[in-house]
């Protein structure tokens, strides 16, 4: 369904990650972080979604008024390699169109800290992506947090689920500051715009 046909459905931005604090600071987590942020943009408190294994905060962004989005925050509660299910009976339940989902997700294959937006495309190997497309199809918009590959040898599995390094920490909350902006903007504005803003 394409977004600009029905402009007034509802927008599912779901953070991918892994449950429990032992996770939090990983790599892989860092869609959690900008889900976590934007909840607090919202003004409220994730809550555990009936059925779906997943936490969610309903409410609205953008300027009051017609320009508004209502919106579905998400974070499956799943693990990273069955976001799938939750995500997709998340999108049963708001009737979310797949183009108005969107996936926070963090990527190897980009430098620390820099922004892609698309819409669309394959899952380069990310196990929530891989769910996601399973479950509903490759047609939703992905808001791609660069981490860099590992270095040397380090297996990228182990990569992921170590936290950032302190060099990192530093600009952190900076970067998860911009996705959330990009994530706003890719949804306001629509992925055109967003993409030439944020798409460094």
């Amino acid at each position: 369904m394409d977004v600009t046909t029905d402009a007034a459905a509802p927008w599912l931005i779901v953070g991918l990650g892994n449950p429990g604090p032992e996770y939090a600071g990983n790599r892989h987590n860092v869609g959690f972080m900008v889900a976590d942020l934007l909840a607090d943009r919202v003004g409220g408190r994730f809550k555990r979604a009936g059925k779906a294994q997943a936490q969610v905060i309903e409410g609205r962004i953008g300027p009051p008024g017609p320009a508004s989005r209502r919106v579905i925050l998400a974070k499956p509660m799943s693990y990273m390699n069955l976001s799938g299910g939750p995500v997709n009976a998340l999108r049963d339940f708001y009737k979310v169109p797949v183009a108005h989902v969107v996936a926070i997700h963090d990527e190897l294959d980009i430098d620390y800290g820099v922004l892609r937006l698309k819409l669309g495309g394959g899952d380069n190997g990310h196990n929530g992506l891989k769910s996601m497309t399973k479950a509903f199809g490759s047609e939703y918009h992905r808001v791609r947090f660069g981490i860099g590959r590992p270095p040397g040898r380090m297996p990228v599995a182990d990569f992921v689920l170590k936290d950032f390094s302190s060099a990192e920490r530093k600009e952190l909350d900076y970067f998860v500051d911009r996705a959330s902006d990009a994530v706003e903007a890719l949804v306001i504005e629509g992925l055109e715009r967003a993409q030439s803003t944020y798409n460094s």
